[in-house]
């Protein structure tokens, strides 16, 4: 936080995460805030943020989920090395939880599409004839000798996939005794190349359903993937 510009960007993104209850904030912590606001203290501001629930964490959209039932709706937010879910039960009790990535042993992206006579079309089909349906599945290891699938239906689940490979690399490079700090200076251009073991990590971007019940699933092109990442990233700016 020594450089004036990066403390001005990571104060502007605070607040702004606290104004959409991304980040949580009793009344007692609400009037410290504000005061340290008046005194225009931006970095006891952000320390005092640093240490409250969800702080780092980016939220999406509501969605759907299979855990710990099918048909849950859950909001789901990433950050922490983790997936926390915040899930409404069927009985409409509220349940939260929280998947590691460490824990992770893959996970895929899926797009399915509604399949006429058996055959998915050809043609272009624009969004009002038929819509994309994107999930996010990623196997866990909920005990020492289970595994399990948990699936994740959302508009946004190229971005969630996003948020657990940086989430990932960031590991390996801790692991490794270095700093994403460190190697983005390194790099000309500020970009990160992975290593060979890094790559291993990363699941293949698209592939089928993990559950042979689902509806077909049709895959993606690189190109068309790519078009669906440059998409989602306007709608989300």
């Amino acid at each position: 936080m020594d450089n004036r510009v990066g403390l001005n960007l990571l104060y502007t993104q605070t607040v702004s995460d606290i104004e959409r209850g991304w980040i949580l904030v009793n009344k007692d912590q609400h009037r410290q805030l504000k005061s340290l606001q008046e005194k225009g203290s931006k970095k006891e501001f952000i320390r005092l943020c640093q240490t409250l629930k969800y702080f780092g964490y980016i939220q999406f959209d509501p969605c759907v989920t299979d855990f710990p039932e099918k048909g849950c709706h859950a909001i789901v937010s990433a950050g922490n090395n983790e997936l926390n879910f915040q899930v409404k039960l069927p009985n409409e009790q509220m349940k939260e939880g929280s998947f590691k990535v460490t824990r992770m042993r893959c996970w895929r992206v899926t797009s399915s599409v509604p399949v006429a006579n058996g055959t998915a079309s050809t043609s272009p089909c624009s969004s009002a004839k038929c819509e994309v349906k994107l999930e996010l599945a990623f196997e866990y290891l909920m005990s020492k000798d289970r595994l399990q699938w948990v699936t994740i239906t959302s508009p946004q689940a190229i971005m969630m996939s996003i948020c657990l490979q940086s989430m990932v690399d960031e590991l390996m490079v801790k692991k490794s005794g270095g700093s994403i700090k460190k190697m983005l200076r390194k790099r000309p251009n500020g970009s990160l190349h992975r290593s060979e073991s890094q790559q291993a990590v990363k699941s293949p971007p698209l592939l089928d359903s993990p559950d042979p019940d689902r509806e077909q699933i049709v895959k993606l092109s690189v190109s068309d993937a790519s078009a669906l990442i440059s998409k989602s990233l306007e709608l989300n700016c």
